[in-house]
C-alpha cells in the first residue's frame, strides 16, 4: 500500500472522529448555558413592559395661535386604555410668551391627551415664572393649543411683593392675542414684604 492510500484510509478513520467529538462537545456547551442568565432585564422588568406599553422621555413642542412657544416632556407616558388620553410621570412644560417671559410647570404626575389638546398636572405642582414668582398647588388643568391653565383648589405663591394664598388661580390673556397673566381668585391674601418689593 503506498502512502496515498495509506493517508485516505487515516483520514477515513480520523474524521468521523472528530466529527462525533464536535457533536459531544456541542452538546456539553449547550446544557451548561442558562439562556435566562443572558437577559438585560430582571423577570418583574420583563413582566411589567409586557403588561403596559410606555415611552421614555415623551416631548412635544407647540406654537400657539398668539405665538407663544411650548414644549411639554416627560420621564415617560403610557396609555390609559380611554381614547387617546395617557399618563405621564416627572410632566414639565415650558411656556415662552411672544410678548416677553417664560412660564414653567412641573409635577409628579399628569396626564396627557392629544385628542383634546389638554394637559393635566397633579401631585406637587409647582409653577415658576420669569417674574419671580413661584406658585405650588395639587392640581392644574391647561389647554396647550391657546394656552390657558386654571387650578380647581388653593394656590399658595410667594413673588416679589410677599406672600399670598388664593382659593384659585387662572393663567391665561384677557382677550385673545393680548398679554397672559396670573390671576388669582377667591379670598386673596396677601402678606406684604417690604424687602422684596420691587422699589427697594
Amino acid at each position: 500500500m503506498d502512502s496515498y492510500s495509506r493517508f485516505v484510509a487515516y483520514l477515513k478513520v480520523i474524521l468521523p472522529l472528530a466529527a462525533v467529538a464536535l457533536l459531544s462537545m456541542l452538546f456539553l456547551l449547550s446544557r451548561s448555558l442558562e439562556p435566562t442568565a443572558t437577559l438585560p432585564f430582571a423577570r418583574h422588568e420583563v413582566e411589567e413592559r409586557v403588561r403596559g406599553q410606555q415611552i421614555t422621555a415623551p416631548f412635544y413642542s407647540s406654537t400657539t395661535d398668539s405665538g407663544d412657544e411650548i414644549t411639554v416632556s416627560a420621564r415617560l407616558a403610557r396609555p390609559t386604555g380611554s381614547g387617546g388620553l395617557a399618563e405621564a410621570e416627572a410632566l414639565n412644560a415650558k411656556v415662552t410668551l411672544v410678548k416677553g417671559g417664560q412660564i414653567e410647570l412641573r409635577s409628579e404626575l399628569g396626564t396627557i391627551d392629544p385628542d383634546t389638546d389638554e394637559a393635566s398636572f397633579s401631585g406637587a405642582v409647582e409653577i415658576t415664572t420669569s417674574t419671580g414668582y413661584t406658585v405650588r398647588t395639587d392640581r392644574l388643568d391647561t389647554t396647550i393649543g391657546d394656552f390657558r391653565a386654571s387650578t380647581p383648589g388653593e394656590v399658595r405663591a410667594t413673588g416679589p411683593v410677599g406672600r399670598l394664598t388664593a382659593g384659585r388661580m387662572e393663567i391665561g390673556a384677557k382677550n385673545p392675542g393680548g398679554a397672559t397673566h396670573m390671576l388669582f381668585k377667591n379670598g386673596v391674601k396677601l402678606i406684604y414684604d417690604p424687602k422684596k418689593s420691587p422699589e427697594q
